[in-house]
């Protein structure tokens, strides 16, 4: 009788912790976590992270549409693309996919000469925020 009680704890114990994993998986994939500080760009989302010095940016537009890649991971779901992508099969540059609303423009940001990050944010107008701010950090308004 002791050793099934003991094992159905080791269970319930299992299904609590796989349960908040999952609920930290989710929270992490949900949004795109993005900090301005120390003069770079940082951005999260799950397990994809990027740090992108504003030294480093060379372009930022607004584009509407993503082009067509090939992904080397990440996940799609719904109007959600995230991940890592390849320009096509010579290009060994990755391409960092941050989209929380495809059907909405996205920030296409270049750096290091040939890198490139596709970024939105579920509202259009932190979209267009940032998009202001990453422009100013590459060409500062002059006074």
């Amino acid at each position: 009788m002791g050793n099934t009680e003991k094992r159905h704890w080791f269970l319930n114990l299992l299904i609590v912790v796989t349960i908040i994993v999952v609920a930290l998986a989710f929270t992490a994939h949900y949004k795109n976590w993005i900090k301005t500080e120390n003069e770079e760009l940082e951005i999260l989302s799950g397990i994809y992270f990027v740090e992108i010095p504003f030294s480093d940016m060379d372009s930022v537009t607004m584009v509407e549409k993503i082009p067509s890649m090939e992904r080397i991971n990440g996940f799609s779901v719904k109007e959600r693309e995230k991940g890592v992508f390849k320009e096509d099969s010579l290009s060994l540059n990755k391409v960092y996919v941050y989209v929380d609303r495809l059907s909405q423009p996205k920030i296409r940001l270049v750096y290091q000469d040939s890198m490139k990050l596709f970024l939105n944010m579920p509202d259009s107008t932190e979209t267009e925020t940032m998009y202001r701010f990453l422009s100013n950090k590459i060409n500062p308004p002059k006074e």
